[in-house]
């Protein structure tokens, strides 16, 4: 399972030269992370410390978190990340909605291959193979059938030196 954190500095601290803070881990529920928060923040060396910010993160792969990101955002996603793996994020930055992306990798992802032109060719051997005969085979442009694929009915996302395709329908 990957860790999946973000380390939350005390303001107050900071602003008097206390390097205070902490990891916490952000594959939990909004309320839990601040929870964390509201300790982090009561244990802190400067007494009334009420202010934080998100000083780093770990386990989000292309996904920023920024400084004052929303905790519940931050949540969201992580346990997405925890669920999905990387792709979620890869496929977030495309999106760009958390429910939306969840949806395309449940409803309209198609696997992992080594490019366009293997999920191509086995998706037209699928279709084709019992109508077209073997001699015949060897002059279909899969090729192209992939770059057809790929302008409008597929996309496909890169991680890892692999492709994980999926439709736009």
């Amino acid at each position: 399972m990957t860790n999946i954190h973000i380390y939350v500095a005390c303001l107050e601290s900071y602003n008097h030269g206390i390097l205070y803070g902490k990891w916490i881990d952000a594959q939990q529920s909004e309320d839990e992370i601040m929870e964390e928060i509201m300790k982090l923040l009561a244990e802190s060396p400067m007494p009334n410390a009420e202010e934080w910010a998100i000083h780093d993160h770990d386990g989000f792969g292309s996904y920023q978190v920024g400084e004052y990101g929303s905790i519940k955002t931050i949540s969201d996603i992580a346990n997405n990340i925890a669920k999905y793996g990387n792709l979620f994020t890869e496929v977030l930055t495309i999106y760009g909605d958390i429910d939306a992306t969840a949806t395309v990798l449940e409803e309209h992802y198609h696997g992992e291959y080594d490019s366009e032109l293997e999920f191509a060719t086995q998706l037209f051997d699928e279709i084709y193979s019992h109508e077209i005969s073997d001699h015949i085979q060897h002059y279909i442009d899969y090729d192209a059938f992939a770059r057809d694929l790929f302008i409008n009915d597929y996309f496909s996302v890169y991680i890892d030196h692999h492709v994980h395709v999926f439709s736009n329908y």
